[in-house]
């Protein structure tokens, strides 16, 4: 006999919410106040560099090695600014303090016109609801000024977890407080390896959010979701 489900997994960002203005345009908004004049084309592309440059040598915000979420970001934005030729260690560290805070306001992020209602479908169809995403410590915040917080009854960011997707042991984690059986659990999620792969590793229900049309030849079609509108049917089908 099939497990009811009891529970959605979310991941956050790119899936619920996002960033509102690319990188380079919100960091030069940064620059412009400290009279330093960059393209924002330049800065996403020394983004991109110190982003991964980060995120390989200390990966999931440099726990291991003893950063943390705003030390490691603070790195990643003085990085991004010394590939543009910024030089002045006081003004880096000022742009990057300014900067980290800058993203836990609504203002930097846009929710998502579906993510809303999708979240009240699930509450309403007798559904709880968590948060499993690579992110840090400022998640609780920017959700609540989002509006969206009050919908979940707990988050699992991979800076409080000590791990990061695509690593099965954040779901795990998720599990442990959801406290019902992987079989009981759907996620839904933007990204093919990091939501869809690996939360069915783990024996979760998976959903592929594909805003874009992407081809996932992989993904079955009941298994991906071109909008969360058409969330709440597809769950029904594993509540019956």
């Amino acid at each position: 006999m099939r497990a009811p489900l009891s529970w959605v997994l979310w991941d956050v960002k790119d899936t619920l919410l996002k960033v509102r203005l690319s990188v380079g345009e919100q960091y030069c908004k940064e620059a412009v106040k400290m009279d330093l004049t960059i393209s924002p084309v330049e800065v996403n592309a020394a983004f991109r560099q110190a982003y991964q440059h980060y995120s390989s040598t200390y990966p999931n915000y440099g726990l291991a090695q003893g950063l943390h979420g705003q030390s490691w970001w603070m790195g990643v934005v003085r990085d991004t600014f010394a590939r543009c030729r910024v030089q002045d260690p006081a003004l880096l560290n000022k742009m990057a303090e300014n900067l980290y805070h800058n993203f836990s306001n609504s203002e930097n992020w846009e929710v998502f016109p579906d993510s809303e209602k999708a979240l009240k479908s699930c509450s309403s169809l007798g559904l709880k609801l968590g948060v499993v995403s690579n992110f840090d410590s400022r998640l609780e915040g920017i959700l609540r000024v989002c509006g969206l917080l009050s919908h979940f009854s707990f988050l699992v960011t991979s800076e409080e977890a000590g791990v990061a997707k695509p690593t099965p042991a954040i779901f795990l984690q998720a599990l442990q407080k959801c406290g019902v059986p992987a079989a009981s659990v759907a996620h839904i999620g933007d990204h093919y390896v990091n939501d869809y792969l690996t939360s069915r590793s783990v024996g979760i229900h998976g959903f592929l959010l594909d805003r874009h049309n992407q081809n996932h030849p992989n993904v079955p079609q009941e298994h991906r979701l071109s909008s969360l509108e058409e969330l709440p049917s597809l769950l029904r089908l594993h509540m019956d």
